[in-house]
């Protein structure tokens, strides 16, 4: 037993016999051994290879990439950036739990001066539910990441202070996300192009402290602004942006929200928010192809219902010929004695793609399909998401008779020729009767289909979802390529 050992121990490779003598992955080129460490994903676990050989000792200082996983140890970071000897830093990703804006100012400074590519930086920390909290936390001061091109910052509702002076030269990706604006200097006045003259696309979700977001751009293409608490004016001037997203921004403002839109190149446009002609001025928008507006609320009681939906009617009614649209309807669990509101919707652009998300809370939808269907018979391709909420899942029972969902309740007998309708995709289905009344109505109306994906919730059985596709194909006719699947 012990010759074998001895045996083992003579072929088993060292990486230093402790004489000097190199093993043979030392001996491979410095690159080589850069990339092995690269694929650690960890500055600690790379610089502890130090201890390996004295060919090692210095390796990990010249990798073009830093990782800090969570919990990152400030200390540790800045001790890494000042030992750091590689002729570029190319991505720094740093990890925390709960951090002060204290302990990343330590180091953020110093990764500024040398950071020449992406800066990834999540804060994983409770919400502070009132501005007074966060402050008593202070604010990080943003330093001026001259040759950065991208910046990933998510805060932990930390306050965050935008530089005064100073310019993002490089810079072209900036995402936002759970801050609090602290200081002087606006966002808007940091984004523009004055500033960041590169910047292509720009993301700002979960923020405080906006109230007034002024850009002028003329690079950036696409800007996303999603739950910017109590924004009560938005003006973008941008002649390059292609996608504009402003969703949940207006809702939380007391008073009426003002939007001045200039963006003549605008391709895709999704205003999930409040839209009144009179105080948001979205320009021309000619090249405009794919809206989403504001979700829908099938069934509701009062004004209160009407003016929750006019956000959507008017911006459906704010453009004549678009090439897609997506739209959400909602249903509620207590729609009895409700409305029907889908007669607020008087016609539907020129269009040829319609996406449906249909969130049905166990009611009838087919009522309200029909209705958007007839305004737009030229329809190439539908899609259908049906979706529910985690605490409404679609094992409900059925609605009452009378419902006003099932409005208007001849919808199932009514003439509509779909005579365009090529494609049809229909998503997450749950094998209700409701989905399988509607397919059926499908197949009666289109007349030239030529393919219909359906793709099952993964909460319906093999076996249902077996009987529901046969009961399907049943329904259409010969030449439509039917393909059924289940979503994992």
């Amino acid at each position: 037993m012990e010759h074998c050992d001895g045996e083992n121990s003579a072929k088993r490779p060292n990486l230093s016999d402790g004489g000097g003598s190199e093993d043979r992955l030392s001996a491979l080129p410095d690159d080589v051994l850069i990339h092995i460490l690269l694929k650690l994903l960890d500055v600690a676990v790379a610089a502890r290879t130090s201890v390996l050989s004295s060919r090692w000792r210095r390796l990990w200082t010249l990798l073009p990439e830093l990782n800090f996983p969570s919990p990152s140890d400030p200390q540790h970071i800045r001790l890494a950036l000042t030992a750091h000897e590689a002729p570029a830093l190319h991505r720094l990703s740093v990890y925390f739990i709960d951090a002060t804006a204290d302990s990343v100012a330590a180091w953020l400074p110093m990764a500024a001066r040398r950071l020449s590519g992406n800066l990834l930086l999540i804060n994983t920390a409770p919400h502070n539910e009132t501005e007074d909290e966060a402050a008593e936390g202070g604010a990080l001061e943003l330093p001026c990441f001259e040759n950065a091109t991208s910046i990933h910052l998510e805060l932990g509702y930390l306050g965050l202070a935008v530089p005064p002076l100073g310019e993002f030269a490089g810079l072209t990706d900036l995402f936002l996300a759970c801050i609090k604006l602290h200081g002087p200097c606006k966002l808007g006045e940091a984004v523009s192009s004055l500033r960041c003259p590169s910047l292509q696309r720009l993301t700002v979700s979960d923020a405080w402290g906006m109230g007034n977001f002024n850009i002028h751009s003329e690079s950036l293409k696409k800007l996303k602004l999603i739950n910017v608490h109590q924004l009560q004016q938005l003006t973008v001037m941008t002649p390059a942006l292609i996608h504009l997203n402003v969703t949940s921004c207006f809702s939380s403002s007391h008073n009426l929200p003002v939007a001045n839109i200039s963006a003549p190149q605008l391709v895709s446009l999704d205003w999930g928010d409040h839209y009144d002609p009179r105080f948001t001025q979205l320009g021309k928008m000619e090249n405009l192809e794919c809206l989403s507006p504001y979700p829908f609320l099938v069934c509701g009681r009062g004004d209160s219902a009407h003016e929750l939906n006019s956000s959507c009617v008017r911006l459906l009614q704010r453009f004549e010929l678009i090439r897609s649209l997506s739209l959400l309807l909602a249903y509620t669990t207590d729609t009895p004695n409700k409305q029907y509101l889908m007669e607020d919707i008087k016609r539907l652009p020129d269009l040829t793609h319609l996406a449906l998300y249909i969130n049905p809370a166990g009611h009838s939808f087919g009522a309200s399909v029909f209705h958007l269907l007839r305004m737009c018979t030229g329809v190439r391709n539908l899609v259908l998401t049906f979706y529910s909420a985690p605490h409404h899942p679609e094992a409900q029972t059925p609605c009452p008779s009378g419902c006003a969902c099932d409005q208007p309740p001849n919808w199932k007998t009514e003439q509509l020729a779909l005579d365009r309708l090529r494609v049809v995709e229909i998503w997450h289905l749950r094998a209700t009767e409701h989905e399988a009344a509607l397919v059926k109505q499908l197949f009666e109306w289109e007349t030239v289909l030529e393919k219909m994906t359906v793709y099952f919730h993964c909460s319906v059985t093999k076996s249902t979802a077996k009987k529901f596709w046969r009961m399907l194909r049943n329904f259409s006719r010969p030449g439509v390529r039917m393909i059924g699947r289940r979503v994992a």
